[in-house]
């Protein structure tokens, strides 16, 4: 029988119960892609990130309990938590390389850790009629990106009164939808929610802010913002926009040690 070691983070937090949880699985070789979405969908957790090691780097992938994904922040700053506290990873810089998204580093700085990934390139778009019947209310303008409406709202109150449908919802052509507003006592609030792809709210999501970035970046005519997004559990990000990429820090802690059988 074999044995695979399963951490579970909490990331973009600094306290266990808050932030997005994510799995890591860290492997001496790539299982097949089946075996990999059924641990995801065994976890039940918004993503699984497993890694291998490849000479100086680390190869990457994310699965909800649905899908294999492009890209996923929360996981990769779980996955970097890993490395740095429980495998020994002697150094404060981190490559990852994925099949689908290319480089991405991660930084330590005490206990902070910074993303660093592709800015998203988005454009102004209509709003399909049918994100508006599942959020309830007309955003003031719509943006999509390479696998993600933006929704622009007022105010942080009406991102806090949002109540989806998620079956409409889900029949939009998109990876998710973010909802983004100014924030009370940080620059840019945001909430997540991806019933596309068996997720129907994601309570921090790194990925995101890869286009929220640039876009509060542009409004606001600041390079560097203070984040917040707002789900039950809440987390807390600082992000940098740097033209053609971005940094997203953050701080993780651990929950959960274990074994899965196989």
């Amino acid at each position: 029988m074999k044995t695979i070691t399963l951490y579970q983070i909490d990331a973009f937090t600094d306290k266990v119960f808050h932030g997005n949880p994510a799995a890591v699985c860290v492997l001496t070789e790539w299982l097949g892609e089946d075996k990999m979405q059924q641990i995801a969908a065994e976890n039940n957790l918004a993503e699984t990130a497993f890694v291998v090691k490849q000479g100086e780097e680390y190869g990457i992938r994310w699965f909800t309990p649905a899908v294999e994904v492009d890209l996923c922040g929360h996981a990769t700053l779980a996955a970097a938590f890993v490395l740095f506290q429980f495998s020994g990873h002697s150094t404060n810089h981190i490559s990852f390389q994925s099949h689908r998204s290319g480089l991405l580093t991660v930084e330590r700085q005490g206990e902070a850790l910074t993303l660093n990934f592709p800015a998203d390139v988005y454009e102004q778009v209509e709003v399909p009629s049918t994100l508006i019947t599942s959020l309830g209310k007309a955003p003031e303008a719509a943006y999509k990106g390479k696998t993600d409406y933006l929704l622009i709202y007022p105010s942080e109150a009406d991102i806090v009164a949002l109540e989806p449908d998620f079956r409409v919802m889900g029949t939009v052509e998109a990876r998710g939808v973010i909802v983004s507003a100014p924030g009370k006592e940080v620059d840019f609030v945001s909430r997540f929610f991806g019933p596309q792809v068996g997720i129907d709210e994601d309570p921090v999501t790194g990925s995101a802010h890869t286009t929220l970035t640039p876009y509060w970046s542009h409004r606001l005519g600041k390079k560097s913002l203070t984040a917040k997004q707002l789900s039950k559990r809440q987390g807390d990000l600082l992000c940098e926009f740097l033209g053609e990429r971005v940094n997203i820090t953050g701080k993780a802690v651990a929950y959960l040690k274990g074994e899965i059988f196989i």
